[in-house]
């Protein structure tokens, strides 16, 4: 493809966010029943602790990107993302934040820090995102993570939704989500800056957007697996 093709940065910026904002697991079913305060504990549960398997993916990915990169600015920057998630120590950080969460629902932290009770559907859709992370370039990888500009919104109403319907869970257990509003936003920015500069030809803008759109189908497999595996829908509830 020729560089006359290059979309503008601000249609390729628009290309980005219409397929994520269609394709965004915000839409999904089983979200939308647990906003509606139609969840049961165990559907709490079981999407706890699977979840919590995509949580320990994400530094791991981050760690991948952080290596491709010649840049020390790039990596500095990065690398910020494995410290949220991983912490200073074993009871700070992201993960830590979740399993407090695990506990609230009723779960044991050892058992969900194990994983031994993550679906193989769930294992299978996480691990696609790191392979995918490895084996794209940087700024596919980069642009895979781009979900996260449409977290913000689904963790401001997931924090609503739990508080309304589910207060018997605690304020203190939903920080996870409360932390991540502010972080996934400046996150979600510093990454679409860097696809934008850094998808310099038609084919790596093509491929940044099969990348976002892969990321969504893999968070979407992920809740898929665990609505079939409670059997929460919209007529059983």
């Amino acid at each position: 493809m020729s560089a006359a093709e290059l979309l503008s940065p601000d249609a390729f910026v628009a290309r980005l966010r219409e397929e994520g904002t269609r394709r965004y697991h915000d839409q999904h079913a089983f979200h939308q029943l647990m906003h509606a305060g139609k969840l049961t504990r165990d559907d709490l549960a079981t999407w706890t602790l699977n979840r919590y398997y995509y949580q320990t993916r994400i530094p791991i990915k981050d760690a991948i990107i952080v290596s491709k990169s010649e840049d020390p600015a790039f990596r500095r920057a990065w690398i910020r993302r494995v410290h949220d998630h991983d912490g200073d120590g074993p009871d700070s950080g992201g993960l830590a934040l979740w399993l407090r969460l695990a506990e609230a629902v009723g779960l044991d932290r050892d058992e969900v820090a194990s994983c031994r009770r993550v679906l193989p559907g769930v294992r299978f859709a996480c691990d696609a995102y790191v392979a995918l992370c490895r084996e794209s370039p940087l700024v596919v990888a980069v642009a895979s993570s781009l979900t996260e500009m449409f977290a913000p919104d689904l963790m401001s109403a997931r924090i609503a939704a739990w508080e309304q319907h589910y207060p018997w869970v605690g304020a203190e257990a939903l920080a996870y989500f409360r932390s991540r509003v502010p972080r996934a936003r400046r996150d979600g920015e510093e990454g679409l800056a860097f696809v934008v500069a850094n998808a310099t030809s038609r084919a790596l803008q093509e491929q940044c957007v099969a990348a976002l759109v892969r990321k969504t189908e893999i968070l979407w497999h992920l809740v898929d697996c665990v609505q079939v595996s409670t059997g929460a829908t919209s007529a059983t509830r």
